[in-house]
């Protein structure tokens, strides 16, 4: 049986471990974070310690803190499904952005902004832009520190804390974004496996979240993910957005209102939900991607 090493034991671990077992492939954890790895020199080591990286195949998506993924990638030694260039390139939203939209992909209007500037600069950044605008940091995840502007006083208010944590000169990511803000825009999440659509969900808030002025719909701030089956373009997109990145399993972010389509953001380190909510073929072709990269490396 291949065994495949994780490195995350949250929801996606659990979710996979069944569907993949019955398919010849076993899941294992790997911690990587929030304790000690032995960087070099083993003369002292346990078994124990030793057997903890031994036996793997293959690795499903690099770790995402970067330091400790390289010391686990040594010690395991395999290949991964969306290594470690995979992750650096899905979590730069704006590096994203700009390869999306240089392939002719439609995208929100975006400007990266690179601390530390003068508050013109970014009066001068937002030149174009309706108000209220969406403010967030670059290489963030799960919504945090995402706000909205409704005036250049509010703008330069979100980015005055912004400067607080740009003031610590070991915060690596200095940059943030500008972004139009779309309100009505429906938020949905396509998987892409291995360059084909793979399924999606509706990321939606309750009646209650949405009269209390609450807009963001990220699962993890209280949004509820729905199956859904996306039409066509919706599909041709998100696959579009995974070819031009280059990644074989990638999270696509869309955002749809009446009249626009657009990629928001990727993940290259995506949530799976329950299977009912993907294509009933999400595991097979699944299996077969980490099969293959196994084989291929």
């Amino acid at each position: 049986m291949l065994r495949l090493a994780m490195t995350t034991d949250a929801e996606t671990f659990e979710r996979v471990r069944e569907p993949l077992a019955a398919r010849g492939i076993e899941v294992g954890h790997v911690r990587a974070k929030e304790r000690s790895l032995r960087a070099s020199g083993g003369d002292d080591e346990s078994a124990d310690v030793a057997d903890e990286f031994d036996g793997f195949d293959v690795g499903l998506v690099y770790p995402t803190r970067l330091m400790e993924g390289a010391v686990v990638d040594e010690r395991l030694g395999v290949p991964w499904v969306n290594g470690r260039d995979a992750v650096i390139t899905s979590r730069n939203k704006a590096g994203v952005l700009a390869a999306l939209d240089a392939a002719g992909l439609p995208t929100p209007q975006t400007t990266l902004v690179s601390n530390p500037v003068s508050e013109s600069v970014v009066v001068d950044a937002v030149e174009g832009f309706s108000y209220p605008v969406v403010v967030k940091p670059n290489s963030a995840t799960r919504g945090v520190g995402v706000a909205t502007a409704s005036d250049p006083d509010s703008l330069l208010g979100v980015v005055d804390y912004l400067n607080l944590i740009h003031d610590y000169r070991a915060t690596g990511d200095k940059s943030f974004l500008i972004q139009e803000f779309l309100p009505d825009a429906r938020d949905y999440r396509a998987m892409v496996v291995d360059g084909a659509y793979a399924g999606a969900v509706r990321r939606e808030l309750d009646a209650d979240a949405l009269a209390a002025g609450r807009w963001k719909h990220n699962v993890h701030r209280g949004a509820t993910a729905r199956g859904v089956d996306l039409d066509p373009e919706a599909r041709d997109l998100a696959e579009r957005a995974a070819e031009t990145l280059g990644i074989d399993y990638l999270g696509v972010d869309l955002l749809k209102t009446d009249d626009r389509l657009v990629v928001n953001e990727t993940n290259a380190r995506p949530t799976v939900d329950a299977a009912t909510k993907y294509e009933d073929d999400f595991y097979d072709r699944f299996a077969a991607l980490i099969r293959r990269r196994a084989k291929r490396e």
